[in-house]
């Protein structure tokens, strides 16, 4: 029997890094106000480090869009795999051409392209998708605040959130 309402447990389950990062900043600012000395200094790398887990974990809250979808996403040294009820695919981080998101699918749908493969659709609720967070924000030059808007905002058309060789003018913005 659970104390917890499964809505409170979801909410929390999904804020966890910014509740540790709280927890862990806390924890330093009473160290600082405490005893001091060497556990002082100590104290304010805790600070830090609390502030730090805390605007990651803001962001990874934000990219995690719920669960339950169709689906699973699966993420193995680079590999991307999905595996839905009626479509499924891999690609490969590294050999990524293409990021788009396509919020007029329902649910929303990230599309992955590389060359030589079937373009993947990937559903944002998918089961075990915020695993790709860590992939999408390693991509070279990917602007993260840029993709949680686009993942956020709720735009009507599908949306390229990064590009390996654009293939637009060099005049034109990505967003």
């Amino acid at each position: 029997m659970s104390f917890i309402r499964p809505e409170a447990k979801t909410a929390i389950w999904r804020w966890r890094e910014v509740l540790v990062g709280i927890g862990v900043g806390l924890l330093g600012f009473s160290w600082i106000g405490g005893p001091g000395g060497l556990l002082g200094w100590i104290g304010w790398v805790l600070v830090l480090a609390g502030v730090a887990l805390a605007v990651i974990g803001v962001q990874r809250a934000r990219f995690r869009t719920g669960a339950g979808g169709p689906g699973l996403v699966t993420v193995d040294e680079g590999q991307i795999t999905y595996m839905g009820p009626l479509t499924g695919g891999m690609v490969a981080a590294q050999e990524l051409e293409r990021l788009a998101l396509d919020p007029t699918s329902r649910p929303a749908h990230w599309v992955l392209e590389q060359p030589g493969q079937a373009t993947l659709h990937i559903p944002v609720n998918a089961e075990g998708a915020e695993a790709l967070f860590d992939v999408f924000s390693s991509l070279p030059g990917l602007k993260t605040e840029q993709m949680l808007a686009e993942l956020n905002g709720g735009s009507a058309h599908p949306v390229v959130i990064w590009e390996r060789h654009p293939m637009r003018p060099p005049g034109l913005r990505l967003h």
